[in-house]
C-alpha cells in the first residue's frame, strides 16, 4: 500500500528522508521553505546545501567513527553520500565536496524522482494532523513559527536554542593515578553512589597558570545573527574567569566537600570535575566548561589539568545557535514525537551534530517511517554499529541531570564517535596473543569494534529486508 509522508526541511537531513521515502515507492512531499523565505546562514535555493565547511570529515571505515558512518550509509542507499561520492575534491583521508555540485546533484535526484514531490515555502507551525505521517527536519535555524510550535505541543523546557557545549573526554584516556571518584560531600544524588565524579586537583600555581591561559587563549566570536546568549549557570568558561582571579574556585571549580586520597591533607586549591555522560559510561563531560576557546587552545589548555595530559576529546566545547530537542525524553527508539508518534524528527534538531551525522538521521527516519507504513517496524539498530550509536545516543544514551541548582541540560549535540559503541568483549590482542598498550593497542581496538559493527550492520540488514518482504498486514 502506496502512503504519502511529508518531510519538512530540505537540508541534508530532510533529503536523505524523501529519498529513502521515495525509493521505497512511497510517495515523498519534500517541503522547503526557500528561497519563500530565507535563513540567517543559507545563500542559495539549493536542497542540501552546505553552510560551513565542505568536509564530511575522514572517510577510513576502519579507523574513524565518522569513517564507518560513511560505509554503514552507502550501503543502505545513501542519497547524500552518492553525490559527496560523485563530488569529491582532494582532501587527503577525508571526504571533502565541490559543495555547489553536491547540492546540485541532490536538487536534481530529488527534483527527477517520480515519487517525490517538492514544495517551495513555509511551514507555518506544527505540520497539520491531516497530513498524517510526516519527518521534521528543520535544522538549528528551525523557523520560529514552528519552534513555538513544537514547544507549545511538548513544553517549555523541550526546546533549546543555544547549544552551551562542554567538552567530552574518553574515560579510558584520563590518569586514573591522579584523578578519584567521589561526589561533592560524598551525597549520591539521584541514582548515584556518593562516587559520581571524576576529580581532577590543582595546587595554586597550577591554577594561576590555568585561569591566565584561559583569559588568554585564542577565543571564537559570536556571529551578528547570533546575539551573546549568555545567560545565568552557563557562561564560558574563559567569561568567567575574566571577572577575577578567585571566581573560578568559587564556581566550577570549587574544591570544597572534596578530599583527594592520595594526599587527604593537602586541600587542592581547585578541582575540576567530571561527569559521566553516557550510559555506557565511556564518555565523561567537564562540568561547568562551556567555552567559546577554540578548538586548537581548548586542547592545550584543558591538557594543562592534572590527569587530562593525554586527554582524548570526544567533542570540545563551544556556545552557538542551535535549535535541538530535549530528544531522550520527547522521543522513542525509532525518532517518532511520544506527544504526537504521526511525528518524526530527524537531523541537528534532533541532537545530532555534522552533516553526516545529520544525514544518517534522516536516512534511519525515513527507513523507520517506511517500515511503519509497509506494517513491519524494523528491529531496533545494533548500538555497535555506528548508526545504532547514534540513534542510541539521541533517545536515550545520555545521562541524566543529577538536579544540581542552575545545571545545564544534561543532553547535547554529538557528532558520532567510539566513546558511544559498547565496548568490546574483550580487549584485542596481537597475533601472539599479548595484550597491547598504546597506538598499537588504539589502531586494534578500533579495527575490532569496525569489524564488530559491519557484521551486525550485515545481519540487522538481512533481518530487515526478510521483513520488508513480507505482505503488510489487511486492513
Amino acid at each position: 500500500m502506496t502512503q504519502t509522508i511529508h518531510i519538512v526541511g530540505g537540508g541534508l537531513a530532510g533529503s536523505e528522508a524523501a529519498w529513502q521515502v521515495a525509493e521505497a515507492g512511497h510517495r515523498a512531499v519534500l517541503h522547503e521553505m526557500r528561497p519563500v523565505r530565507g535563513t540567517e546562514a543559507h545563500q542559495t535555493d539549493g536542497l542540501a546545501e552546505l553552510v560551513c565547511s565542505n568536509s564530511f570529515r575522514s572517510d577510513d571505515p576502519e579507523g574513524n567513527a565518522v569513517g564507518l558512518l560513511h560505509q554503514e550509509m552507502r550501503s543502505l542507499s545513501s542519497l547524500i553520500m552518492r553525490a559527496a561520492d560523485a563530488n569529491q575534491v582532494p582532501a587527503g583521508g577525508a571526504l571533502a565536496v565541490d559543495r555547489e555540485g553536491f547540492s546540485a546533484a541532490v536538487t536534481r535526484a530529488l527534483e527527477q524522482h517520480p515519487n517525490v514531490t517538492l514544495v517551495r515555502g513555509e511551514v507555518e507551525g506544527l505540520p497539520p494532523e491531516e497530513w498524517g505521517p510526516c519527518i521534521v527536519a528543520t535544522g538549528p535555524l528551525t523557523a520560529p513559527a514552528l519552534a513555538e510550535g513544537i514547544r507549545a505541543l511538548t513544553g517549555a523546557e523541550s526546546l533549546a536554542f543555544f547549544d552551551a557545549i562542554a567538552p567530552i573526554v574518553h574515560r579510558d584516556s584520563i590518569d586514573m593515578d591522579v584523578a578519584w571518584f567521589q561526589s561533592r560531600y560524598d551525597k549520591p544524588g539521584p541514582g548515584g553512589t556518593g562516587a559520581d565524579y571524576l576529580n581532577c586537583p590543582m595546587d595554586r600555581a597550577q591554577y594561576e597558570a590555568f585561569v591566565d591561559a584561559l583569559v588568554t587563549g585564542e577565543k571564537i566570536g559570536f556571529k551578528q545573527w547570533e546575539g551573546t546568549p549568555y545567560f545565568d549557570g552557563c557562561l564560558p568558561i574563559e567569561v568567567m574567569a575574566e571577572r577575577g582571579p578567585e571566581t573560578l574556585r568559587h564556581g566550577p571549580m570549587k574544591p570544597v566537600g572534596l578530599t583527594n586520597p592520595r594526599d587527604p591533607l593537602v586541600k587542592p586549591c581547585a578541582i575540576v570535575q567530571l561527569r559521566q555522560d553516557n550510559a555506557l559510561g565511556t564518555l565523561y563531560n567537564m562540568v561547568g566548561f562551556q567555552t567559546k576557546l577554540t578548538y586548537a587552545e581548548q586542547v592545550r589548555i584543558f591538557r594543562t589539568i592534572p590527569g587530562l595530559e593525554r586527554a582524548e576529546f570526544a567533542r570540545l566545547g563551544g556556545l552557538h545557535r542551535n535549535t535541538y530537542l530535549d530528544s531522550p525524553r520527547l522521543l522513542d527508539a525509532t525518532l517518532r514525537l511520544k506527544a504526537r508518534p504521526a511525528l518524526r524528527f530527524a537531523g541537528q534538531i534532533t541532537g545530532c551534530e555534522g552533516y553526516v551525522e545529520s544525514a544518517a538521521v534522516g536516512l534511519m527516519a525515513g527507513r523507520f517511517a517506511v517500515a511503519e507504513a509497509a506494517g513491519h517496524p524494523l528491529a531496533p539498530l545494533p548500538q555497535t554499529t555506528a548508526l545504532g550509536a547514534l540513534i542510541a545516543h539521541i533517545t536515550g544514551g545520555h545521562v541524566a541531570a543529577d538536579g544540581e541548582a542552575n545545571a545545564p541540560r544534561s543532553f547535547q549535540p554529538m557528532n558520532v564517535n567510539f566513546g558511544l559503541f559498547p565496548p568490546l568483549e574483550r580487549a584485542p590482542r596481537n597475533e601472539t596473543g599479548r595484550r597491547l598498550r598504546g597506538p598499537e593497542k588504539a589502531a586494534l581496538k578500533k579495527r575490532a569494534l569496525t569489524d564488530r559493527a559491519r557484521a551486525d550492520l550485515a545481519a540487522w540488514m538481512g533481518g530487515a529486508q526478510g521483513a520488508a518482504s513480507r505482505p503488510a498486514a489487511a486492513e
